[in-house]
């Protein structure tokens, strides 16, 4: 089976934000569009606001005025659900609720052609479980767009255990069509984004819940060390944290509360509070008009050291840190080997500054340590941050700080945690990669296909883990379940075969 032919119909159910992207991409793919809505005039409202869409469209340039006028002659609001009986696809869109989508789809089955094929929009709910009330269950699947619709180019394109192979295909082949980048993946919780991304807020809340470092630091230093195009704090105060916090929730109880995926009671209590971020006016930030945005934790300018030794281990992520020192016009030498992965840097006066390796800089023996954190690039990299050890002396931290003032970084000086920041939320977010592959979620090309185009990340989680090196990634989370037993930082068992071969992920 191949796309839908444009001359088909297309049914959009439910006509919110969402619908009405839906609609909209279907109508300029061509095709005929029927908006249904269960509350009164709420598809005839549905249909005004979508063409007042193509409107602003013509008004930007973006669309010419003929095309919009047809566009708007193929859209029809559906006042019944038997009107829309001779659409080949339906798109539902309603609240995330289970028992509502069943009986949806039930009347559907009663009003739509055999061959007609049923999609669910949910980013939550189990696409098997949807489709279980279902006469013919075999034609349904999840079609997960990302909002905003019309903007997004990814759709999850999910089955369902009945799910038929040639239904899922021409679900793809019509989001192809439509001019998307569809992934397929199977029915799990999250499906491939919302499980594989969830380490990404995870692990900054937990940082924050033990006091490492405010939002704004740990935001910044996600941003401008490993990347991303925007923190985790800033970006749930613009999704919603009810319907991020809800998300994170229903993946949790769906893995039967799996230590990996325990959502944040610092977000809860956002929750609790009314705090939801954007919409509500505060959330993590303060969104009032006129707010200021706290600034990150930056160390002042200080002195860097003279002359530094380093030693690079093979198939360590920090060793371009060995010709940036040099560029800086710091003298280099050259240490023994260290161990494979670890970047080692003796500062004067015998203080060690090296890589983050999922321990803590504090040890036993009263070091004079500090840890630095991954970064995605440390030549484009803006700013690190740097945990030292509660017994390091204060020299020692202001030479490390100079050290990377000197490479053109600013510095954020945070408390002794494991990992840091950028090192343990990457480290996690390869292995949820890992786990989805092993477990047949999703191909690998559509993992990280999926995580660069749904989350905009700077590098699919795979590739990523290629790049640092599986035996990198499987030591980090080694240490990090030393120092925090319980399962969350357990490494998945093809991590950890990738680390014995020496494979590499993709």
């Amino acid at each position: 089976m191949t796309a839908l032919e444009r001359s088909s119909t297309i049914a959009v159910v439910g006509t919110g934000t969402m619908g009405q992207g839906i609609a909209q991409v279907a109508l300029a793919a061509g095709h005929h569009v029927r908006l249904y809505d269960a509350a009164p005039g709420r598809a005839e409202q549905a249909e005004r606001e979508t063409n007042q869409r193509f409107d602003r469209l013509v008004e930007k340039g973006r669309l010419d005025a003929a095309e919009r006028d047809a566009a708007r002659a193929r859209l029809a609001p559906a006042v019944r659900l038997e009107e829309l009986a001779g659409a080949s696809l339906v798109i539902e869109a309603i609240l995330e609720d289970l028992g509502a989508k069943q009986q949806l789809f039930s009347a559907l089955e009663t009003v739509v052609r055999d061959d007609c094929l049923l999609a669910t929009n949910t980013s939550s709910l189990s696409v098997t479980a949807v489709a279980g009330a279902l006469r013919l269950p075999d034609r349904f699947l999840g079609l997960h767009f990302f909002n905003p619709a019309p903007l997004m180019p990814l759709v999850e394109v999910v089955s369902g255990h009945a799910t038929d192979e040639a239904a899922a295909t021409a679900a793809y082949e019509t989001a192809a069509a439509w001019g998307k980048t569809p992934v397929r993946c199977t029915d799990t919780p999250g499906f491939i984004v919302n499980r594989v991304a969830r380490p990404f807020y995870a692990e900054a809340f937990r940082l924050y819940e033990e006091g490492a470092a405010d939002p704004a630091t740990i935001d910044a230093v996600l941003r401008e060390c490993g990347g991303f195009r925007m923190g985790p704090f800033e970006l749930t105060d613009l999704i919603g944290h009810d319907v991020n916090e809800a998300v994170t929730r229903s993946v949790w109880e769906s893995f039967f509360h799996d230590p990996k995926f325990t959502p944040s009671l610092a977000q809860r209590r956002l929750v609790e509070s009314g705090r939801l971020g954007r919409k509500s006016g505060r959330g993590w930030y303060d969104h009032a008009q006129g707010a200021q945005r706290p600034e990150p934790r930056t160390a002042g300018p200080e002195d860097a050291p003279g002359e530094v030794t380093v030693s690079v281990g093979e198939g360590s992520p920090a060793a371009a840190l060995l010709e940036l020192i040099r560029e800086a016009g710091i003298k280099v030498h050259e240490g023994h080997s260290a161990r494979e992965y670890e970047t080692h840097i003796e500062l004067p006066g015998d203080g060690l500054l090296y890589l983050a390796d999922g321990g803590v800089s504090t040890q036993e023996d009263d070091s004079d340590a500090v840890q630095f954190d991954l970064a995605l690039d440390y030549r484009s990299a803006t700013r690190i941050a740097l945990a030292p050890a509660d017994s390091a002396r204060p020299e020692t931290v202001r030479a490390a700080t100079g050290l990377f003032q000197a490479l053109g970084k600013q510095v954020s000086v945070i408390d002794d945690v494991p990992g840091l920041i950028v090192a343990r939320t990457v480290a996690m977010l390869v292995d949820f990669a890992a786990d989805a592959l092993a477990r047949g979620v999703a191909s690998a090309a559509d993992i990280d296909t999926a995580m660069r185009l749904g989350v905009n990340y700077p590098r699919g989680p795979l590739e990523w883990g290629d790049v640092l090196g599986p035996g990198w990634v499987y030591c980090l989370l080694q240490e990090l379940r030393e120092n925090y037993p319980g399962g969350r930082y357990a490494s998945s068992g093809l991590l950890y075969r990738r680390w014995v071969t020496k494979r590499k992920l993709l």
